[in-house]
């Protein structure tokens, strides 16, 4: 009996989806604004691939549940682009995801050239692609959340197809009304990526609550740079301080701000592919500096089109705390190429923009411009260097700052920033 399910592959394409399998909405989040109610999650490949019955982020797409419920008297849509401005339609993301016919004439016929008896299976394989491709556009199209009008008293379910986001997802959602407009964001860890073990947060009892005056002496009398882990030598500075939960800053740092995957064997060759092909590798690991004996709780970057060119930000928690929220120390540099260097064990190192101040300032514009600061100031501690006598950090790279480190005090709800005449 076992024989006829396996000479039934020999005939058919296998697509067999399961949406009744749902177990990603035990991460969902839901919120209530202005009486609309929302659910999201955000669907991992693994589940993506029992719902669909194909796996969908190796072509670079990412499902994103939606249940919203419209208790108000207002009719709302929901906007699409400000979910993801590449978002796919459901016919786009089902034809990416195809069985492609070429590949199939390709890789069986070649097959059948060298096992002629396989021959006449071919054109049963053709049809069974077509076939399962009809029953893959009708179940993207059937799953997905469609446009229209959200009426009062009406629920509308279904799929958003979004571009690729792996580790933390940030999912910002607004719904559109005659008036005036309700925004809600989400922040979702999505299992697959290989990250290191989330951040334990500093316990309420275990931190120290200090108001302006002290924030700002501890602030100015942090120590200025990064070290090695014996603390021996000096790395790069120490030129941000953010203020707010990790939730907030994962929500804040969007836009491609990814995390970093953790050091290992698989992580290590694909670094080493991107390098060698000059290639983009968004979750490449970052190497490890250290505050005190202790390394970066947070490691995030934002990669250009190569893995040499990206922009690092690396956080350290404290103890402290302000406004009841958490106080974080940082470090901030943008990498603009490699050199060669006796100072690491792979003879090579990422070669820094010495102006550390750009990197700063493009951060600070980043999160101001997406309207994610409520206050901004410009403290000293870091200690001027100028261009004709930099200091260098522990791969020798050289680097010049005007001395000041950046406060940015975080806001989950979108506001305009406010500039602290802090001194």
């Amino acid at each position: 009996m076992k024989l006829l399910p396996q000479l039934a592959r020999l005939f058919t394409v296998s697509y067999e989806p399961n949406p009744a399998e749902r177990s990603f909405l035990k991460r969902s989040q839901q919120q209530e604004k202005e009486g609309l109610s929302v659910t999201v999650a955000v669907m991992s490949d693994r589940e993506s691939k029992q719902f669909f019955g194909t796996s969908m982020a190796h072509r670079g797409l990412q499902p994103i549940w939606f249940d919203c419920e419209n208790k108000s008297n207002d009719v709302y849509r929901l906007d699409f682009f400000s979910i993801d401005p590449s978002y796919y339609t459901p016919l786009e993301a089902a034809y990416a995801c195809h069985y492609s016919i070429g590949r199939r004439v390709l890789s069986f016929g070649l097959l059948a050239w060298l096992f002629l008896p396989l021959l006449p299976l071919l054109p049963f394989k053709l049809i069974g692609a077509r076939s399962a491709n009809r029953r893959m556009n009708g179940l993207f199209k059937k799953q997905s959340f469609r446009f229209g009008p959200i009426s009062p008293g009406t629920k509308r379910t279904g799929v958003v197809f979004s571009s690729l986001d792996e580790g933390t997802k940030n999912v910002k959602a607004r719904f559109l009304a005659q008036e005036h407009m309700c925004e809600f964001a989400f922040s979702f860890q999505v299992p697959g990526l290989a990250v290191r073990d989330a951040v334990e947060p500093v316990e309420e009892k275990n931190r120290q609550e200090v108001g302006e005056e002290a924030l700002k002496k501890w602030i100015k009398e942090f120590p200025r740079c990064t070290t090695n882990l014996l603390g021996t030598n000096e790395g790069d500075p120490l030129n941000m301080v953010v203020i707010g939960d990790h939730r907030t800053i994962r929500q804040c740092f969007g836009g491609r701000w990814d995390e970093a995957e953790a050091v290992n064997l698989k992580t290590c060759l694909k670094t080493g592919r991107a390098f060698l092909f000059d290639a983009e590798y968004r979750y490449s690991p970052v190497s490890s500096l250290f505050v005190k004996g202790k390394m970066q709780d947070l490691a995030l970057q934002k990669a250009r089109s190569c893995i040499n060119e990206r922009i690092h930000l690396r956080l350290w928690q404290t103890p402290l705390s302000f406004e009841q929220q958490p106080v974080w120390m940082g470090q901030i540099s943008r990498d603009i190429g490699v050199r060669l260097t006796v100072k690491t064990w792979n003879l090579t190192t990422h070669k820094i923009d010495p102006d550390v101040d750009e990197s700063r300032d493009y951060v600070t514009d980043f999160l101001i411009d997406s309207l994610r600061v409520s206050r901004v100031a410009h403290l000293p501690g870091v200690e001027a260097a100028g261009e004709d006598d930099p200091r260098h950090n522990l791969t020798g790279d050289p680097y010049y700052t005007d001395g000041n480190r950046v406060v940015l005090i975080l806001s989950r709800q979108s506001v305009q920033a406010s500039y602290l005449n802090w001194t």
